[in-house]
């Protein structure tokens, strides 16, 4: 029997997820009736190979058994458990039992000798006559000191084993294997017509590419553009969403299409292919990828209005439906009818949009609303995008019910927004990242984290201050090794609603331009380049699987840690809640999942301050203060490990903006190292 085999997602009908380069932990039950040994091998191979490779499980107690392989490349693969009651393992078992209770053991022996015969037929060369020559050695035992002595004889029938009576797994498991960017990315989003350095004119792709090393100092590796293609004038909206805009207002990026073009078209007051070809290259030049926004909606005045209208869904009086979401309306936005009577000649259509962009040099989507649009189309698409672009990553914005988000990233979508912005006690913090990063929901759905986005000012932003806005940057970015922000709304901490309760930023980006100064003396830009700094630096916050989180004696301090599988990189966080106050309190450590035996004293080194401290067992006591970092970011070593390694990073650290990291008295914690 082969059961509950993980990761196997709702049983082989979606892929299981990783990144290239990490194992593959696999478990299941194997057991069979009576009191055979049982042993148990994972066989894996990618697809369109012939040959499998095989790894032994190891029995974890209670019939359950576990093992690991890793996936170097990128692409699809797949995996399945084979089982067997093996005749060998059982008879080395009885014998030492018939052994220990002094029992005649020559029938034993002759058994043992012909499993030795018939492996012997199983193998070659060397190995073969080795198995020989331990048949007639059983049979020739004159001492109990022989029969003592089958260490060689079990390691050769364990390679040879007779597994003529194998079960294998009622099914296949599907693996997608993505490249390392899907497993680790630090994202940013701003809009190209707000990138220019004078205030006297809209931004271009031009202005972006002059913005490209502010973006690169900031640490982050992905640049999210909102759409860059041609803005509708039939109902186009005003500043600060005003129903019916005026004459020199600019509309939201997101109604999409005019005379000029449609979703394959860059809106001329951008600039042109040559401009976006040359941001795409300079990007790559300092580390950077562009990401572009997969908005599958049009103005009325896209091109597909006049060419196609049996793509729109359509009012009983023939008239074409505007968006809404009651009771909000989107009178500048035509949906797509996706079960259109031509239904499939729009979904090769939008195909067509996402193999444009590929063609221009773009590896990463982050699509706009993916809920709103029917889930087979999704798996079609990215299914039908992954079979000759593999590296290519979509990130599903989908802030809707949990179980619709779950069902898309199973569907093929690499990463997936979240609750984040939401979650800010403690309780739900440790909850939700609890749930995020274990089993079942971990294998498929790879969460990016955003502590605002162009559309959600949370209120703990806009009542929080400075310390609101370091506070929930050291949870996204340290909790999760995806996230993003929105800035420079971000680092220049914009903070005021449209109105009252709203989570719609006053002055928001999305209706009008806005000139940003980006080097203000309140900019949390140093802060936001050394956290990023931290995550690249660390192997052990890469990935998600790896979080534990660790008990306080104060709700308004959540602490957590990341530790790599060999155990050679550990970083502990722990970050107040409060942006108001001073919060202080003990954190007791679970010094196993540390690394760190509870008698022994360790190094925690704070990479925001550089400050280091000596601590001993697992109970220790923390004081975060607003007024200058709300946060602790500790690389964990032994007390006799040599910091060497850390040098460098040592010398940014202290090299960084006194102004803009503060002043660490205000951190203190525990005895100083």
């Amino acid at each position: 029997m082969i059961e509950h085999v993980e990761p196997d997602v709702d049983g082989g009908r979606f892929a299981a997820k990783r990144v290239a380069g990490d194992p593959v932990q696999v478990e299941a039950d194997v057991f069979t009736d009576g009191h055979d040994e049982v042993r148990a091998r994972v066989r894996h191979r990618r697809d369109g190979q012939s040959r499998w490779r095989e790894v032994e499980m190891d029995a974890l107690g209670n019939d359950r058994f576990a093992t690991s392989f890793r996936v170097d490349e990128p692409g699809h693969y797949q995996f399945t458990v084979c089982g067997w009651a093996d005749e060998a393992r059982t008879w080395r078992r009885d014998l030492g039992k018939r052994l220990d209770a002094g029992q005649d053991i020559a029938s034993d022996l002759e058994a043992g000798a012909q499993l030795a015969d018939a492996a012997s037929k199983r193998a070659r060369g060397t190995d073969a006559e080795g198995l020989r020559a331990w048949g007639q050695r059983l049979r020739a035992v004159e001492t109990l000191d022989d029969v003592h002595a089958l260490d060689g004889l079990i390691e050769l029938l364990d390679c040879y084993p007779d597994r003529s009576g194998a079960t294998e797994y009622d099914h296949t498991v599907p693996l997608v294997v993505d490249r390392e960017r899907a497993g680790h990315s630090a994202w940013y989003e701003l809009f190209p017509r707000s990138a220019s350095a004078d205030p006297e004119r809209p931004g271009t792709l031009a202005d972006v590419v002059e913005r490209l090393p502010y973006v690169a100092e900031l640490g982050f590796d992905v640049l999210y553009l909102p759409p860059i293609h041609p803005i509708g004038v039939t109902n186009r909206k005003g500043r600060n969403n005003v129903r019916a805009g005026g004459p020199d207002d600019v509309g939201s990026p997101w109604a999409i299409g005019n005379e000029a073009g449609g979703h394959t078209a860059i809106d001329p007051a951008l600039g042109t292919f040559d401009d976006f070809h040359a941001l795409v290259e300079r990007a790559q030049q300092v580390g950077i990828e562009v990401a572009l926004d997969l908005a599958f909606q049009c103005s009325p005045d896209h091109p597909w209005v006049k060419e196609h209208p049996e793509w729109f869904r359509h009012r009983p009086d023939g008239t074409i439906a505007y968006a809404e979401n009651p009771p909000k309306k989107y009178e500048d936005i035509y949906p797509l009818d996706f079960e259109n009577e031509n239904w499939p000649a729009l979904w090769e259509a939008l195909l067509d949009v996402v193999l444009f962009w590929i063609g221009h040099g773009v590896r990463i989507f982050r699509v706009d609303n993916p809920h709103t649009k029917p889930f087979a189309f999704w798996e079609w698409l990215i299914a039908t995008v992954k079979e000759e672009h593999h590296d290519v990553l979509f990130l599903a914005e989908a802030f809707t019910r949990p179980k619709v988000m779950h069902r898309l990233a199973k569907l093929g979508f690499t990463q997936s927004y979240t609750y984040f912005t939401w979650r800010n006690a403690k309780w739900e913090i440790e909850e939700y990242f609890s749930e995020l990063t274990t089993p079942p929901g971990s294998d498929y759905f790879q969460p990016n984290v955003w502590p605002n986005t162009p559309d959600i000012l949370h209120e703990y932003l806009q009542h929080g201050g400075r310390a609101a806005f370091m506070a929930r940057l050291v949870l996204g970015a340290m909790l999760s090794s995806n996230y993003g922000v929105y800035g420079p709304a971000f680092e220049l901490q914009e903070h005021e609603p449209r109105e009252p309760g709203s989570e719609e930023y006053l002055h928001s980006e999305k209706y009008e331009v806005r000139h940003w100064d980006l080097d203000r003396a309140d900019s949390l830009r140093h802060f936001v380049a050394r956290i990023n700094e931290i995550r690249r630096a660390h192997p052990a916050l890469h990935r998600n699987r790896n979080l534990r989180f660790h008990a306080t004696d104060n709700d308004a301090l959540v602490c957590w840690s990341k530790r790599t599988d060999t155990g050679d990189d550990v970083v502990l966080s722990v970050v107040s809640l409060d942006p108001h106050n001073q919060r202080e309190g003990f954190i007791d450590l679970d010094l196993a999942a540390l690394g760190v035996g509870w008698d022994e004293p360790f190094v925690v080194h704070d990479l925001l301050t550089d400050a280091k401290y000596t601590w001993h067992g697992a109970r220790n006591f923390v004081a975060l203060d607003p007024s200058s970092v709300p946060a602790h970011v500790f690389s964990v070593h032994r007390a006799d490990a040599d910091l060497d390694a850390e040098a460098d990073l040592d010398a940014e650290s202290r090299a960084v903006d006194a102004g803009a990291l503060v002043d660490a008295a205000g951190a203190h914690s525990g005895d100083p190292a």
